[in-house]
């Protein structure tokens, strides 16, 4: 009874903070659905029954994982992330991550990548088409006359099966059919989310196919180390461990060259805020509208993966470290914003206040002879990790 008296009185504060405010677009906590929020972590007011649901006769839940320091929400309705708690500089738990309050709202908007585990194929397929055995092969354009992240219906859209193993994992899986959204065989997915006592959010993924298939899973995590609804993420400070990057044309399609970054916008070899140098008159940063753009990883190594990524929030003082199996590493810094969607914090999605940093096989690997290939053949067992690691850094 008394954490649940705790649990009100931070309730009953938040909402009083609410209405003072005059935030008409947040969400007012009320009696009536304190029992629920008690059951969450109190960082958090995500209700259990707006994710509770039935979508094309599946059960969609929300789940949650933590340990002392990482609390994190994850509904199998796209196998995606809605909320990540971290400690900031002064110990206050922080939601790094975007996302809705319900899964009505995943279901309707056209943005719908927010969080998700993203397949078949994550990035872009130029003009939806590739070849496989000598045969070709046609995915639904649906980002222009390119395919992007798995068609017009990719995993994002999909109802995973669930099962949470204890505190800190949770196991999805999905059978992707024969010809889904126009990709051969049938393919069997498994995606494990975890917390690890090290403070990372790790992501295993696994896929096995009865016929030859093409596979690059990613997560499409949208990141603020600030906080959901804190502003631009253009004063973060990312360090890239990646020399070269691929350079696109106006379709962010790859031109199929491995650029070295050093005396461009794109080296981020020694840390750099994300704003700095964005404006510039660069012929890549046109046509992507910012950084929109795959990095070639060439990091150390550590506990098997690749260090690809090391990104600073300015106010909050956490830090990410982002380690994958993956060659490259995509990073996007909200280009395509536009303040269209309410969040679960009551903020707008505005232009450039989320990036995201999406492990990943380049981009457009079927059609680029030259490129690691995404191929996966009947027999084979396709496995990759990545982990997101938080800490904090003093001042």
């Amino acid at each position: 009874m008394k954490r649940i008296i705790n649990n009100w009185l931070l309730v009953t504060s938040a909402a009083f903070v609410l209405v003072g405010c005059k935030q008409t677009n947040k969400k007012i906590i009320t009696p009536e659905i304190v029992e629920e929020i008690v059951e969450a972590p109190m960082e958090s007011f995500l209700r259990q029954s707006d994710f509770d649901t039935l979508i094309d006769g599946q059960e969609v839940k929300l789940y949650w994982l933590q340990n002392k320091d990482l609390k994190m929400a994850i509904t199998n309705y796209g196998g995606r992330i809605v909320g990540l708690w971290t400690s900031d500089k002064n110990g206050s738990p922080i939601d790094v991550s975007i996302g809705y309050a319900t899964v009505k709202d995943y279901v309707q908007s056209a943005e719908s990548y927010f969080g998700a585990t993203i397949g078949r194929v994550g990035n872009r397929i130029a003009q939806g088409k590739f070849r496989l055995d000598g045969k070709e092969y046609s995915v639904v354009p649906n980002n222009n006359e390119n395919a992007l992240h798995g068609g017009e219906h990719g995993f994002q859209d999909r109802v995973w099966d669930a099962e949470q193993l204890n505190q800190k994992t949770l196991v999805l899986n999905y059978l992707s059919s024969d010809m889904e959204e126009g990709f051969p065989g049938n393919l069997e997915v498994k995606v494990t989310y975890s917390i690890t006592d090290s403070n990372s959010v790790r992501m295993e993924y696994e896929a096995q196919t009865d016929k030859t298939t093409i596979v690059n899973l990613t997560n499409h995590t949208y990141f603020n180390l600030n906080g959901e609804g804190s502003g631009t993420i253009l004063d973060h400070s990312l360090k890239l461990y990646a020399d070269k990057f691929t350079p696109v044309d106006k379709g962010l399609i790859p031109t199929g060259e491995l650029k070295e970054a050093a005396g461009t916008p794109f080296d981020f070899t020694t840390p750099h805020s994300i704003g700095e140098r964005i404006g510039e008159d660069d012929q890549q940063l046109v046509f992507g509208g910012g950084y929109d753009h795959n990095f070639v990883l060439s990091g150390t190594k550590f506990n098997g993966m690749t260090h690809a990524a090391t990104v600073v929030g300015d106010k909050s003082g956490i830090v990410m470290d982002v380690y994958t199996q993956e060659p490259g590493i995509q990073f996007y810094c909200g280009n395509f914003m536009a303040s269209e969607n309410t969040l679960k914090s009551g903020a707008k999605d505005d232009y450039r206040t989320a990036f995201c940093l999406e492990t990943q096989h380049f981009p457009d690997s079927p059609n680029q002879r030259d490129f690691p290939s995404i191929t996966l053949h009947p027999g084979e067992v396709y496995h990759t990790v990545s982990e997101y690691k938080f800490s904090t850094k003093h001042e």
